[in-house]
């Protein structure tokens, strides 16, 4: 009896202190999510602000200076203004990406939407997404995190993988949503980054949301990443 009523008191304390760390563990992520939401904040200010703002004062005096030029160099300073206003566009559509509030807003596919477009409009890769099944409400929290794990991938995606393509689909069911991005680049092998930062942020971040996170690539095989968020849980928050 004895044994008996100390292994009970051990293992309820032992469950105690899993919970705890679990706990402490999930805070921690909390508080590094929203120091980098918080961040990111700040960064889409500065570029669309400040950054944003001096590309159209340049724009502006390169057009008054057009008007002073005699006509054989009108045509050069015409391309480059055009060249100013595309930049000053994708800063504004990038500052978009990174403001939290913007994505609340906009929503999780409309996001989704608009980081493929910029893609597809500086011609990284060839970008697409489709949608099949009822799209359905994401909380907002939850949708951002959702939207960042798919921007680590999508980063990834750019940076290394010498892609073409890069499918993405949202499949909506009753209770669930099944987000797969795949490319057709040079993949890589699971076992040498499967301790990457950019990996173990994903996982994180799903796992915060009670999402199932999935990963698949083998060389010159490309790379898929698969999320399955369950709609009819609450917000991690």
């Amino acid at each position: 009896m004895i044994i008996i009523l100390l292994f009970g008191t051990f293992q309820a304390r032992k469950n105690r202190y899993i919970q705890a760390e679990k706990k402490f563990e999930e805070e921690t992520v909390k508080s590094q999510m929203e120091i980098h939401e918080q961040a990111l904040k700040n960064m889409g200010w500065e570029l669309h602000d400040n950054i944003g703002q001096l590309l159209s004062v340049a724009r502006m005096q390169l057009n008054i200076l057009q008007a002073k030029l005699p006509n054989g160099y009108k045509k050069e300073t015409v391309d480059v203004s055009e060249l100013l206003g595309d930049c000053l566009k994708e800063i504004r559509l990038l500052s978009k990406t990174l403001n939290p509030d913007i994505i609340r807003e906009m929503g999780l596919v409309r996001s989704i939407e608009l980081e493929l477009e910029r893609f597809n409009k500086l011609n990284f890769l060839k970008a697409s997404l489709s949608i099949q099944g009822e799209e359905q409400t994401v909380p907002q929290k939850d949708g951002i995190i959702l939207f960042r794990i798919l921007q680590e991938f999508f980063s990834n995606v750019i940076k290394h993988s010498k892609a073409q393509h890069l499918d993405v689909n949202l499949e909506y069911s009753a209770n669930k949503l099944l987000i797969s991005a795949k490319d057709d680049g040079v993949g890589f092998d699971h076992e040498e980054v499967i301790k990457g930062a950019g990996l173990i942020n994903m996982k994180s971040r799903a796992k915060l949301i009670g999402a199932e996170y999935g990963m698949v690539s083998a060389r010159n095989k490309g790379v898929e990443l698969t999320i399955e968020y369950n709609l009819t849980q609450k917000s991690y928050a």
